[in-house]
C-alpha cells in the first residue's frame, strides 16, 4: 500500500511561489534529450520489507510509476540513471562522523553489511524494470553529487543534460540531497511527488514544500510525461 498521498501544496504556499517567480511552476518545458531521470536508492536495502536495513513502507508502491516514468523518459530520447546507495570502506574515514557519531555500532555494521556491493541489500528491488541503456551509478553518500560520492555529474555533463528529474527514496534524505545538490551545479531540477517515498507523509509532503519554493520545481509524473511529450 502506498502512503503517500498525492502531493497538493497549500494555498498559501502556492501563493508565496507564484509571488516569487511569477508561476507555481519553475520548469514549463522538458527538453527530452537534455533530461535524465535520476531513480535514488530504490534498492531492497529501502524497498523490500524482509531484511531490510531501512525500509521505507510506501517505497514499494512507487514502483509501477517509476517505471512508467523511465519509459516515457526513454521513448522520447531521455537518459534513464538508477542510484545505488554503496557502501565501501574508503568512506569510513571520508564520512566518520556519520559511521561512528549518527548511527551506533550496531546500525553502522547492520548498513554497512547491506549496501556493499554482491550483497541482496544493495540489488534494484525486483518490481523495477531497468533497461540495458540505462545507467547505474554508485553513490557513497547521501547526495550523488557532493565531492567523492560518484562521477554523475561528469557523465551528465559529457551528455550535455541540464534538466533532471528526481525520483525513489527516500524523500527527504537521499532524494533531497541529490536535487538540491543539483541545483547548486545548476541543473533544472525537479521532485517528482509521486515517484517518491518517504518514511511518512508529513516528511515527505515538507520536504517538496521547502523544495518547490526554494530549490526548483515539484511536478507530478503525469505532468512530466506531458512535458516531454508523451500522455501515459
Amino acid at each position: 500500500m502506498n502512503t503517500m498521498r498525492p502531493y497538493n501544496p497549500s494555498p498559501e504556499l502556492v501563493r508565496r511561489v507564484v509571488a516569487r517567480r511569477g508561476r507555481l511552476h519553475a520548469f514549463e518545458t522538458i527538453k527530452p534529450q537534455r533530461t535524465a531521470l535520476i531513480v535514488v536508492d530504490m534498492q531492497n536495502s529501502f524497498v523490500k520489507k524482509e531484511g531490510a536495513h531501512a525500509w521505507v513502507p510506501g517505497a514499494a508502491a512507487t514502483c509501477p510509476t517509476i517505471n512508467r516514468l523511465a519509459r516515457g523518459v526513454r521513448e522520447t530520447g531521455g537518459t534513464v540513471v538508477w542510484i545505488l546507495n554503496t557502501y565501501a570502506p574508503k568512506s569510513d574515514q571520508a564520512w566518520s562522523h556519520f559511521h561512528q557519531e549518527l548511527s551506533s555500532p550496531q546500525g553502522d555494521a547492520l548498513r554497512s553489511s547491506c549496501m556493499a556491493e554482491g550483497t541482496a541489500g544493495h540489488e534494484l528491488y525486483a518490481d523495477l524494470a531497468p533497461e540495458p541503456q540505462d545507467w547505474r551509478v554508485r553513490k557513497y553518500f547521501y547526495s550523488a553529487f557532493i565531492q567523492g560520492s560518484s562521477d554523475l555529474h561528469e557523465r551528465l555533463q559529457a551528455q550535455g543534460i541540464d534538466t533532471l528529474l528526481i525520483a525513489g527514496t527516500a524523500t527527504n534524505v537521499c532524494c533531497e540531497s541529490t536535487a538540491r545538490d543539483a541545483m547548486m551545479l545548476n541543473y533544472r531540477t525537479l521532485m517528482v511527488s509521486d515517484a517518491c517515498s518517504a518514511m511518512s507523509v508529513d516528511e515527505h509532503e515538507a520536504c517538496l514544500s521547502n523544495f518547490i519554493f526554494s530549490f526548483g520545481d515539484v511536478q507530478t509524473t503525469q505532468e512530466v510525461l506531458e512535458r516531454l511529450g508523451r500522455q501515459g
